[in-house]
């Protein structure tokens, strides 16, 4: 059975599966920041404010970031009124990730220059990395409705509805997107994968291939692609496109998740175990992958290697009582009782931490069966 594959993944590591919304483009290299129009500082107040302005800026171009907000902040009291010094400080903010900072600072930015369509915008962006989705949803409208052609608003606010299941909403931006930008390849392909999102498979193919000649060398499209021939039960075309992606970004850890998450859903378990492994090579830090393999294996009941998988995972993601319990399962069936229930002991643990009390549950009734 085919499921929908992410277009998202978490808020905090956009990929290239979703539109590069970089905040450099809104301030460039550093933030640009000037006096109110309307403060009117002596002369020694203005130099100060000037010469902490130039060193803020210094700071940035050395990429100190902590040290360039300290002194933003302090010409954010010299010159409350100053929009742009909040909004230099947002940037620097979400730059770090501080993603709650860059929140508060973009809606102190937005409180003295309520009309800036990209005070909205990354402010969207920022809300969106926290994983608020309405938020998110209300700020990229706004600068969509301040500024339509502001693509990377569309952007993200079509990423977002996607992400929360608002698949036709998404797909109405994205042809917006496109009738803005008729030769926005991005365009086409977000198009194409909302509509595999709706299982509109073939629907899915014509403005897939429009990406594909406007960006024949854009690994993520034929990735889409292949979803869409794998949904229309075309598997040796599915299979062409994926190999197309890995051959135009052999390098690119992410492709290879996505063909294994799209393999996986349709069950084909050699291929998406090959596309999975084939990721840990290129990035061995991916724990959806390792994930992905150990539970491929407990399927195949090939139980050593499930555990091997299981060791990876809880290697990168100690806090994670998933690993442990997938660990804790594939000892069970290899008949190393002592080390199962060690293992699963964790994973009960880290459940009762996390406050999933059915599932420390389910891992206790385990634990009693094996003594």
């Amino acid at each position: 059975m085919f499921t929908t594959i992410k277009l998202m993944p978490k808020p905090n590591m956009l990929n290239r599966f979703a539109v590069a919304l970089s905040l450099c483009a809104l301030l460039g290299a550093a933030p640009e920041v000037s006096l109110a129009q309307n403060a009117k500082p002596d002369a020694q107040r203005t130099q100060q404010l000037n010469e902490l302005l130039r060193e803020g800026r210094k700071q940035v171009d050395a990429k100190a970031y902590d040290r360039a907000i300290q002194i933003y902040r302090q010409a954010a009291e010299l010159d409350g009124k100053n929009a742009k010094i909040f909004s230099g400080i947002g940037y620097l903010e979400a730059v770090q990730g501080n993603y709650q900072e860059a929140v508060n600072a973009y809606r102190q930015a937005i409180a003295l220059d309520p009309k800036n369509a990209d005070f909205y915008y990354a402010l969207g962006y920022s809300l969106a990395n926290l994983g608020d989705n309405e938020d998110a949803i209300s700020a990229y409208r706004r600068s969509t409705e301040m500024n339509a052609k502001n693509l990377n608003a569309q952007y993200g606010l079509g990423i977002v509805l996607t992400r929360t299941g608002n698949h036709r909403e998404a797909e109405q931006v994205y042809r917006q997107v496109i009738a803005l930008q008729p030769k926005s390849a991005k365009g086409y392909e977000l198009l194409g994968a909302s509509l595999i999102q709706q299982r509109r498979f073939q629907e899915a193919i014509p403005p897939l291939e429009q990406a594909a000649k406007l960006a024949p060398r854009q690994g993520t499209i034929y990735v889409q692609m292949g979803a869409a021939q794998l949904g229309v039960g075309n598997r040796q075309a599915g299979l062409t496109a994926f190999k197309r992606a890995a051959e135009l970004e052999p390098r690119n850890a992410l492709i290879q998740l996505q063909i294994g998450r799209i393999l996986r859903a349709e069950e084909q378990w050699d291929d998406a175990l090959a596309a999975y492994k084939r990721a840990t090579i290129l990035k061995n830090d991916l724990t959806e992958a390792y994930l992905a393999i150990g539970e491929i294996y407990i399927r195949r009941q090939d139980y050593l290697s499930a555990i091997l998988a299981y060791r990876d995972y809880v290697r990168i993601a100690p806090n994670d009582p998933t690993g442990y319990y997938g660990l804790g399962k594939a000892l069970a069936a290899r008949d190393r009782k002592s080390e199962a229930i060690e293992n699963l002991e964790k994973a009960r643990d880290l459940y009762k931490q996390q406050r999933k009390s059915e599932e420390a549950k389910q891992v206790e009734k385990l634990i009693k069966e094996l003594r």
